[in-house]
């Protein structure tokens, strides 16, 4: 049933406009992702250290892209926020295609800020946008969809990334890619409208309810749900162990297990994608079937993934068979993308329209703080330290990248903790929003 109240766009539209969207987040993550696999090759140009190379694919992108992130937000939550998505884009873009130039870690580490600013104001935008196109009962679905863009994204960068690099050169990859994504910047201007903020939701007129609600009167509203609170470190520890085995991974089979960069392109590629796909889709429909009887499942779901995560992770890096490892490394790859459709969604739906935006940018500040400042560097740091103080060398990484499995069996524990308060916090809401009977289909 379209359930779609009068006056603005067509759940259809939203279906396309979604579309839009995922193809925008696509060249997101794929300009996030292209540094992992140029790890080897920028580790021998630009004599970086493991710690350095930590920083630059974790730590000094979240740094920025997290202090980014509630200024633009704030800007998305009071504009229209296709023109917000736009100029986002073209900066992260251009500053790809700038990482080119780069002749040392501080000139690289100087464009990839400029790349963490720019996607600071990609999922803000695009989670109140679709918050806007479609109802609660079919956000976790939209998100879900949305969130193929995480692994398939990545999925093309390391892949893309990978072959481009081996091909031509590392400067290359960078204007190739970075050259592609500026395309998008007048399709999201000629192609996007402009949903009215609130309107699955009973929000009142566009501008009303920001005029009278401050920032920090937000940020109180946030505090005071747990269920938010837990939701948010649980996805931070969950982003730890993500990242960091995205980071690592590939330096990881090219030390250990001395395969060629262009193998393990098209290996890991295969891996990120259609594993992190599958789990992200299943995330998705799992909690839209679910948590139509128990909205608790929205968190358990992504709880009882994160503890899958872990006996695979400790079989991928601990085997001394290639194969065995890139066979086990399927599972984790699904299990830590499960948490983004039914968090993402839940995040959006526990709190008012007019400052979805603010609440997206929340959560990415913490998730990126965790998740992607301490997953990559916490690696490399510790190789760095295993492989100078121990005597271990390249093995050094055997021994560091394990160490995720402890944020993803902490996060389990946060997303069972969000899970109890659930059903509380989002009652409010829930009640108050139009279309009820649709929401029970």
């Amino acid at each position: 049933m379209d359930t779609t109240p009068a006056g603005g766009p067509s759940l259809r539209y939203g279906w396309f406009a979604l579309g839009v969207l995922f193809v925008v987040a696509l060249f997101n993550y794929m300009d996030r992702s292209i540094l992992s696999i140029m790890q080897v090759a920028l580790k021998r140009d630009l004599h970086l250290t493991d710690t350095e190379l930590g920083a630059l694919t974790g730590l000094a992108f979240a740094i920025f892209y997290t202090t980014g992130a509630l200024p633009i937000a704030w800007l998305a939550d009071r504009v229209a926020r296709k023109y917000v998505l736009a100029a986002a884009l073209t900066v992260w873009t251009l500053m790809t295609a700038a990482g080119a130039g780069a002749t040392s870690f501080v000139s690289l580490m100087a464009c990839r800020i400029g790349v963490a600013v720019g996607e600071a104001g990609c999922v803000p935008t695009t989670h109140s946008m679709i918050s806007d196109f479609f109802p609660r009962h079919r956000r976790a679905l939209a998100m879900a969809f949305w969130g193929l863009s995480l692994p398939l994204g990545s999925m093309l960068g390391v892949f893309l990334g990978g072959q481009l690099t081996a091909a031509f050169g590392w400067r290359e990859t960078f204007l190739i890619i970075g050259g592609g994504g500026l395309l998008l910047a007048p399709v999201i201007l000629l192609a996007l409208r402009e949903p009215t903020r609130g309107r699955f939701d009973g929000g009142p007129a566009a501008g009303t309810a920001t005029e009278a609600r401050s920032t920090m009167q937000s940020l109180a509203i946030l505090w005071r749900l747990r269920s938010f609170r837990y939701l948010c470190l649980a996805e931070g520890l969950q982003a730890w162990t993500q990242n960091g085995m995205m980071a690592w991974n590939a330096p990881f089979y090219s030390r250990l297990h001395h395969m060629p960069l262009a193998q393990i392109a098209t290996a890991l590629s295969l891996i990120i994608g259609f594993s992190g796909a599958a789990g992200t889709f299943l995330g998705g429909a799992l909690a839209n079937s679910l948590a139509r009887g128990d909205v608790r499942w929205y968190m358990r779901i992504p709880a009882a993934a994160a503890l899958i995560t872990v006996p695979f992770a400790l079989v991928q890096y601990f085997t001394q068979s290639a194969a065995l490892s890139l066979a086990a490394a399927v599972v984790p790859a699904a299990m830590v993308n499960v948490y983004m459709a039914p968090a993402n969604a839940m995040s959006q739906s526990l709190v008012p329209a007019d400052m979805r935006a603010l609440t997206s940018a929340v959560l990415v500040l913490i998730v990126s703080v965790i998740g992607l400042g301490l997953g990559p560097v916490s690696v490399g740091a510790l190789s760095d330290l295993l492989a100078t103080h121990f005597g271990l060398g390249e093995a050094s990484l055997r021994y560091a990248l394990p160490t995720v499995v402890i944020p993803a069996a902490a996060a389990a524990a946060l997303f069972y903790r969000s899970s109890i308060h659930l059903p509380r916090e989002l009652a409010p809401l829930h009640a108050a929003a139009p279309g009820r009977k649709a929401d029970a289909l």
